[in-house]
């Protein structure tokens, strides 16, 4: 789903997954399991923290806005001209977590780095699930 305003755009998925807050939260702030379902980093939960994404296809400059632990945790993403900021969000539900990706600060002349940007969230959340599946 998306959202826009004015100058930028938003992208976000949102998934229902059946395990808790703090099992997802290992997945999205342990350098090695993110390397599993998202790329190569030298990530560290800590606000101000500056870290590296590193794809086949490049590398992603990152810094962290945002912890709190099980719940938030935002970091800007740059690459190729984008500069834009993701934010998960970790909401308890009766049957494990919501858990919400958000990209944001896409320019409206960047419609090709939107457009892959939607294709790679949607890619990175099943191999987030597949990571899930295997975690103990």
């Amino acid at each position: 789903m998306n959202e826009s305003s004015a100058d930028t755009r938003s992208m976000f998925f949102e998934r229902d997954i059946p395990y808790p807050p703090e099992k997802i939260w290992r997945a999205l702030t342990q350098p090695h399991l993110i390397e599993q379902w998202l790329m190569k980093n030298d990530f560290q939960a800590a606000v101000g923290h500056k870290f590296e994404l590193r794809g086949e296809w490049g590398n992603v400059d990152c810094q962290v806005r945002e912890v709190e632990q099980n719940r938030t945790l935002s970091y800007t993403w740059e690459a190729f001209g984008v500069e834009s900021v993701v934010s998960w969000t970790l909401t308890p539900t009766d049957s494990g977590t919501l858990l919400r990706v958000e990209q944001s600060g896409f320019r409206m002349d960047q419609q090709q780095a939107y457009q892959g940007a939607q294709y790679g969230w949607q890619r990175f959340f099943r191999n987030l699930e597949r990571v899930l599946r295997r975690m103990t």
